[in-house]
């Protein structure tokens, strides 16, 4: 399986010579808008033969590791000026947060009624991923909103899908759950490249149908539709927040993966039903993906249901935006024992799943910011997630910068500039970033770096590169903004640049190691 990166990751740049402080011309980055959904059921008429079993392997193994590389893809569009293309960075990454703040209400809402519907509902989905049932029995019908993060950072995998089993390019998501591919008959989709996924060509597609257990996986539709027939299909519909939105059917299918050893050799493995979207509808700027795949905490997301798999981990390590077109970034399935015995990986754990919580976003609990060595005395209760689940701060590979939610943002950036006061000059004309500083002929450039302190007691320390952004040879700004005290801290992708990253979920925990990416 194979993946690339979109161009967006590289926030382009040629300040090698600027003590390795990335770079930023005017690239144009693709629409974030799809992810961080808010997902309900809809009906359609769409409906296939009906599927019984929960995901399977056709074999197993131990010491096995899924890789992907992930490449960066060169940028077709005009560029802009640097203004507006941050500015419309800015607008994206901004309504993604708007939009992660809806589904928490969404999640709120949800919450309310499953508790009416538990006491009337004896059955409950208990085994929706390929893993043992004892290790599942918390998932339930109430984790299911599912969204898909910002594409500000996009990277997009190649998958073989169906039987015989073809190629399919899909956005990859550590935000988003569901996993979707455009179909025939595509009433209303958008371009892509190569062919619609045909699932009357494929002998392993099953349609799963509207009283199945699973169905409950998707919400549904307000008002509700009734379930009339056995062969009735299970429908879906993801809006995205603006025109983006996928509709369909709920099905499985057999998705082939390429498996490495530990010992170098690679085998293809068929995961037998694969729970995933079959689209018919979809709209938006999905720029020539089939589809999307996620990785998120939920059930339905690819990592979830190949648990059995390669265990209960995964981890990817982004190159930085001045590296070579060619190189590529990883995602790696599976223990890393390379990663585990790095002598510089640290783990924060992730915040205790609650009702109150989104079930597929990755939380941690930061205690305060750290910056060139001082811990900012940033009240502790900015950090805090509230009793309807609003705030907290979630690691998304999706969102680009790292929004820290007030008045953590006023600190560190008066912090910044009171570091840097005397000896850059600051720029108050870029109407965006702030603080930003006018490096014009000055040789010898040290701006301060940040770190972030979690409550469990882990500090994450970033260099200079993965906090600041050069808009030009002379003009260099903190590339971290603020977003309402009410709504969600990011810890976005450019701040995880060269840092391999782990997300451990049997342990509850993150881990992370400065590393050359280039070089894995």
């Amino acid at each position: 399986v194979t993946a690339f990166s979109g161009d967006s990751r590289a926030l382009a740049g040629n300040n090698e010579q600027k003590k390795n402080i990335s770079g930023f011309s005017g690239i144009d980055f693709p629409n974030p808008m799809r992810f961080g959904s808010v997902s309900s059921s809809s009906s359609n008429d769409c409906g296939f033969s009906s599927s019984e079993n929960e995901p399977t392997m056709e074999r197993t193994g131990e010491n096995k590791t899924v890789k992907f590389h992930l490449k960066r893809r060169e940028s077709t569009t005009t560029e802009k000026t640097t203004t507006n293309s941050v500015l419309e960075l800015q607008i994206r990454d901004l309504t993604r947060i708007q939009t992660l703040h809806k589904r928490v209400l969404a999640k709120k809402n949800q919450n309310t009624v499953s508790q009416k519907q538990k006491k009337k509902n004896k059955e409950v989905v208990t085994t929706p991923v390929a893993s043992s049932v004892e290790e599942q029995a918390g998932q339930l019908v109430a984790t299911l909103e599912s969204g898909m993060t910002l594409g500000s950072g996009e990277y997009f995998m190649d998958v073989l899908v169906g039987s015989p089993p073809k190629h399919f390019s899909l956005i990859l998501d550590t935000g988003s759950d569901l996993n979707w591919i455009q179909c025939l008959p595509c009433h209303d989709c958008f371009q892509q490249n190569g062919a619609f996924y045909d699932p009357k060509a494929s002998a392993s597609y099953k349609n799963i149908t509207c009283n199945d257990p699973r169905c409950n996986l998707v919400s549904p539709p307000d008002p509700p539709k009734p379930c009339k027939s056995d062969n009735q299909s299970c429908p879906y519909y993801y809006w995205y927040g603006d025109s983006s939105n996928t509709t369909g059917d709920f099905a499985v299918e057999t998705f082939t993966v390429n498996l490495t050893t530990s010992g170098g050799s690679s085998e293809l493995y068929n995961v037998e039903n694969m729970m995933f979207g079959c689209g018919h509808w979809n709209r938006g700027l999905f720029h020539g993906a089939a589809g999307l795949l996620g990785l998120g905490r939920g059930p339905l997301s690819f990592s979830s249901q190949l648990q059995s798999l390669y265990g209960h981990s995964f981890s990817y390590c982004l190159v930085d935006r001045n590296s070579d077109t060619n190189v590529s970034s990883k995602l790696i399935f599976g223990e890393d024992k390379d990663l585990l015995s790095h002598p510089n990986l640290n783990f924060t754990s992730f915040v205790a799943r609650k009702e109150n919580l989104v079930d597929t976003f990755y939380y941690v609990q930061i205690k305060s910011i750290i910056v060139a060595g001082e811990v900012l005395n940033i009240p502790e209760e900015t950090w805090n997630i509230s009793s309807d689940g609003a705030g907290g701060t979630i690691i998304d590979s999706g969102t680009t910068l790292s929004y820290f939610a007030e008045p953590a943002y006023e600190f560190i950036k008066n912090k910044i500039a009171e570091k840097a006061k005397g000896k850059y000059p600051v720029y108050r004309d870029f109407p965006i970033l702030d603080p930003c500083f006018n490096v014009s002929g000055i040789d010898s450039i040290q701006l301060p770096e940040l770190g972030i302190a979690f409550a469990d007691g882990a500090v994450w320390n970033f260099p200079t590169e993965n906090s600041f952004i050069w808009l030009n040879e002379d003009l260099v700004c903190l590339a971290i903004l603020g977003t309402p005290k009410s709504a969600f801290s990011i810890i976005g992708n450019y701040q995880q640049q060269n840092f391999h990253i782990l997300y451990d979920t049997k342990r509850s925990r993150l881990g992370y190691a400065p590393t050359k990416c280039a070089d894995i």
